[in-house]
């Protein structure tokens, strides 16, 4: 429950309607008297009423200007009508729970109530939907929402460990049990007894251990390689996938039984491209990741947040994410312009394959590369950037106006 003080909602009649829609319920109070649990908004005349955590807000007539609450204050906003749409997503995305996903979709808000009553269970979840679109992000939401909350969350990726080590990673191993093997492996599974173990990319598991693992589920005990007795094991198992799994078992790539038994109940996550009102407040969320605390958070003008709005987002969260990074890093001036908002080619499997046409274009290429990683490990400061690089601060900024003009 979020508090919304009078004077606030009075003020920005439109602000909890947003909240609303985004599933942080408000409740409206009189600054001064009890106020609500948790965090709450403040009209900016009432700015001594807040406490750390709550924020801040001044609409009308003022420049968008956003200073990230610290440990000492809370957040301070001022927006004018014409950036309110962006100025409802950041103040969504500051009083919103740690583990809750950024949303404003009244359709993604649902799933994640959704998910939040089903985290009441300990019945398995198979997460769904393609890569990129917040699937480890749910799973960490279902977590925090069950009575696992205080217990572990382990997270594998099945896809990036070796066949032959995942039996001994999920189920661990004794002493001596294999080449290497010179002490005894805890395993995934008992890392995460009384919590939750996320299993992603579960359609990567091989077909032998497949079966192992449905031992597992069922029985609630693991077998360690090398083992000749079992142990109990006491875990929620969360599962995701980017391949469609009934297909994989139409294709005989993936065991019936155990798909039938991750898929007690399903949780289907839409293609970003697909949730335009989350497309801003995931953005508002990574512009407060990424900005170090305490430093203004730059507000993109409406052309700039147009530009993300029309994007189909083939990449989904990631490439939005990586798309806030770069603004962040060529931002001339005090807002993120349209021009800043540099969206890559699609990649092969959406278009034809994209290569170089002269060695003058693989060179800019390369250059604006080079350019991005010093600004990145240089924190955005394009003095030391320029100094990374070899070149004097002028000369980067000329760089950087030229690889604005080839984004527009």
């Amino acid at each position: 429950m979020i508090g919304l003080s009078r004077k606030a909602a009075a003020a920005n009649p439109a602000l909890a309607g947003w909240l609303n829609g985004a599933g942080l319920r408000c409740r409206i109070f009189d600054a001064g008297g009890a106020r609500p649990a948790g965090r709450a908004v403040y009209a900016a005349a009432e700015a001594d009423h807040a406490a750390p955590g709550d924020v801040v807000v001044d609409y009308g007539a003022v420049t968008p200007s956003l200073v990230a609450p610290m440990d000492h204050a809370p957040a301070r906003i001022g927006f004018g009508f014409e950036d309110m749409a962006f100025g409802h997503a950041l103040i969504a995305a500051l009083v919103r729970p740690e583990t809750r996903p950024a949303c404003g979709e009244p359709e993604s808000a649902a799933v994640l109530d959704f998910a939040a009553r089903i985290a009441a269970s300990d019945a398995s979840i198979l997460v769904l939907g393609d890569t990129g679109t917040g699937k480890e992000g749910m799973a960490r939401y279902i977590h925090a929402c069950s009575p696992r909350a205080a217990g572990p969350y382990v997270a594998v990726n099945c896809a990036a460990l070796p066949d032959t080590m995942l039996e001994a990673i999920l189920f661990g191993h004794r002493k001596g049990s294999f080449t290497g093997a010179a002490q005894e492996g805890e395993g995934l599974f008992r890392a995460a007894d009384g919590g939750t173990l996320l299993l992603d990319e579960i359609s990567e598991i091989p077909l032998p251990l497949q079966a192992k693992l449905l031992r597992a589920l069922q029985e609630k005990e693991v077998l360690p390689v090398g083992a000749v007795r079992p142990e109990a094991v006491d875990v929620r198992v969360v599962a995701c996938a980017n391949r469609d799994l009934a297909a994989e078992v139409a294709a005989g790539r993936f065991r019936a039984d155990l798909y039938w038994r991750l898929n007690v109940v399903p949780v289907q996550l839409q293609p970003l491209g697909a949730r335009r009102q989350d497309i801003r407040a995931i953005a508002a969320a990574f512009l407060l990741r990424h900005v170090p605390a305490g430093a203004p958070v730059p507000f993109p003008t409406a052309a700039a947040l147009q530009r993300l709005m029309d994007h189909v987002w083939p990449g989904n969260c990631r490439e939005l994410d990586n798309v806030i990074q770069r603004a962040l890093l060529l931002r001339a001036g005090d807002r993120i312009e349209a021009d800043e908002i540099v969206i890559d080619p699609l990649p092969a499997a959406a278009g034809p394959a994209f290569a170089p046409r002269s060695l003058g274009e693989a060179s800019r290429i390369a250059e604006a590369h080079l350019i991005r990683d010093a600004l990145a490990a240089a924190g955005g400061h394009r003095v030391r950037a320029a100094e990374r690089l070899g070149i004097s601060e002028r000369t980067l900024r000329y760089r950087l106006a030229e690889m604005r003009a080839a984004a527009a």
